[in-house]
């Protein structure tokens, strides 16, 4: 492989590929130094509109400089190919890391993701967002840190088409609940791919899987993941605390990366102090006490019933009996703290997820119970009140009553179309819905009728989600604008109807008249020029033809002048007539 890009990167090996761009291990003959080179795939040559945001994300992805951020140096155009300079990281992707079904340790785990975090603070703080976090786009080093790559590419590929094809599919399930419903993309989303990825490494599994792109997508927006600790009891509460923290469905409710990064680092500080004493006293419960008499019991039962044994048995009865008095005595004086009047303030624990809140209130020597309620404007997990209240002076280990949110309890969309305003506002409340924007639009129906809604029927959502509804504003009534009649008249035919159209009126009836003016003139219009008429009126046209033709020639005029002279004479007298008296000159009667 002997080619040179811009005649400066030298290729020297294929490291490998994906869908939108293959790697090649370079050397930089400028610098002297081995580079990564990123040359996209011909797919998008002819994509003016990506690769113009390919190069203007990536010159601003090259302003970035952290040691958890893999560095862009160059991005350039050989001939027909768009490739991107990049620092060569020795190492492999977090990805190969984590393998199918297993996880990493805590810390390391914790490690990875603080270092993710920092990396992520400082290109939002540069104004960047990398809109596609996940295992495949960060690199280990070989020294175990953990380096973001593809910032311009991924930014690129967000600004232009989001589809669920290609290699979009793969990031589905890193997907932020705004990402997966084309929603407006913050820096929020960044944090929420890192939890993924944070959750992926402690379990070695993903909060969401499922059958299609979209069904996952699904999950991300309406779905709690599963907690950590269900898969590994191992992790502390307070990190599954963090995790379920930057996986909250809105946005406002996560934290920054910086905070996140500061998060996981006073997890890291609990973990490292937190030594918990195996010898410590513990009151056996009631439960358990059952479970041990029944246990035993069972292992009597099947014994020979001998003397001994019989003694044996009275002996262990006693001893449980004695056993479960001093437990439930020490109990009384552990828990009750009837004989110490020392007290404690109640920590305020409201907006904490439940396994930190229920951490925070042990530390102080509280026990906890835990109720549920659904409130759709607490993410699942979360502390909604707390009895007692924050701040009062109780006496240790009482019983304090955290109420944590399940969320909004799910339902389905019912179908609104076709009703009435009022009919649909009542069956929204009916469903613990809200009412949002109420739109107007001109339609067939009658006015008043709902023609549109928000979620669209049959769509799963929790109980206190905002419906928007379309009302009817009932059929549109066209105001037709005016327009003055040009004046037709002395021109064609044909120009007068191109007149006409050009103005939005039409050619009505079309009348030919004999006149002295050349064949085809517009000799008359009506309505006249001047008048207002509206558009789409008829114009009616009055249009010259010939006069009828008149002979005047000398032979014609003789003849018409003997027929007149024959009518004008009398009848020529026939045989039997009596003649009329003559007149002679003098006006006498001549016989």
């Amino acid at each position: 492989m002997e080619r040179v890009l811009g005649q400066r990167y030298e290729l020297q090996e294929f490291v490998g590929g994906g869908g939108m761009a293959d790697v090649y291990k370079a050397k930089d003959l400028l610098l002297d130094r081995t580079v990564a080179v990123k040359i996209l795939h011909e797919s998008f040559r002819n994509d003016e509109e990506f690769i113009g945001k390919f190069h203007f994300e990536a010159k601003s992805a090259a302003k970035l400089s952290h040691p958890n951020i893999v560095g862009i140096y160059d991005v350039g155009i050989d001939g027909n190919d768009h490739y991107i300079v990049m620092e060569y990281v020795r190492g492999d992707t977090l990805k190969s890391h984590i393998k199918e079904g297993q996880s990493l340790s805590i810390k390391k785990a914790l490690d990875v993701a603080r270092e993710i975090a920092d990396g992520l603070a400082h290109a939002h703080a540069n104004n960047i967002v990398h809109c596609d976090i996940k295992p495949h786009n960060i690199l280990m080093t070989d020294a175990g840190h953990a380096k973001v790559a593809d910032f311009g590419i991924a930014r690129a590929v967000t600004e232009s088409t989001m589809t669920y094809s290609g290699n979009v599919v793969g990031s589905v399930h890193y997907f932020s609940p705004e990402q997966a419903k084309g929603s407006f993309i913050t820096p929020k989303s960044d944090v929420y791919s890192l939890g993924v990825v944070l959750y992926e490494m402690l379990t070695g599994k993903l909060p969401f899987t499922g059958e299609t792109p979209v069904s996952i997508a699904m999950k991300h927006l309406q779905e709690t993941p599963p907690p950590l600790r269900q898969y590994n009891y191992a992790i502390p509460p307070v990190v599954e605390a963090a995790v379920m923290k930057a996986l909250a469905k809105d946005p406002a409710q996560r934290p920054t990366a910086a905070e996140f990064s500061a998060d996981l680092a006073q997890a890291e500080q609990m973990i490292d102090s937190n030594v918990e004493d195996v010898f410590a006293t513990k009151i056996i419960s009631a439960d358990e006490a059952n479970e041990i008499a029944t246990a035993s019991r069972r292992a009597d039962e099947r014994k020979t019933p001998t003397k001994t044994s019989s003694v044996g048995k009275k002996i262990f009865i006693a001893g449980l009996f004695a056993v479960l008095i001093a437990g439930f005595c020490v109990g009384l004086l552990f828990f009750g703290n009837f004989w110490s009047q020392e007290e404690v303030a109640v920590p305020d624990v409201v907006g904490k997820q439940m396994s930190l809140a229920r951490q925070i209130l042990e530390d102080e020597h509280l026990r906890v119970n835990v109720a549920e309620t659904y409130d759709a404007n607490i993410p699942a997990g979360q502390v909604v009140s707390q009895s007692p209240d924050p701040g009062s002076k109780v006496k240790l280990r009482r019983l304090i009553t955290i109420t944590v949110s399940k969320g909004g309890e799910n339902l389905e969309m019912p179908e609104l179309n076709g009703l009435t305003r009022a009919d649909a506002e009542a069956k929204i409340k009916k469903m613990g819905l809200k009412l949002g924007a109420v739109y107007e639009k001109y339609s067939d129906e009658e006015a008043g009728t709902v023609v549109g809604q928000d979620p669209r029927p049959s769509m799963k959502i929790v109980k206190g989600e905002t419906v928007d509804i379309t009302v009817s504003k009932g059929k549109k009534e066209e105001k037709k604008q005016k327009v003055t009649v040009p004046n037709l008249t002395g021109g064609t035919l044909q120009a007068a109807k191109g007149s006409i159209v050009n103005r939005k009126l039409s050619v009505g009836t079309v009348t030919k008249k004999g006149s002295n003016q050349a064949e085809g003139t517009v000799i008359s219009q009506s309505p006249s020029a001047g008048s207002e008429i509206e558009e789409g009126s008829e114009i009616d046209l009055v249009v010259a033809e010939p006069m009828p033709k008149t002979d005047v020639s000398p032979e014609n005029s003789n003849t018409r002048e003997n027929d007149s002279a024959k009518a004008a004479a009398p009848k020529a007298k026939t045989e039997g007539d009596a003649a009329p008296p003559q007149l002679d000159d003098g006006g006498s009667k001549s016989l």
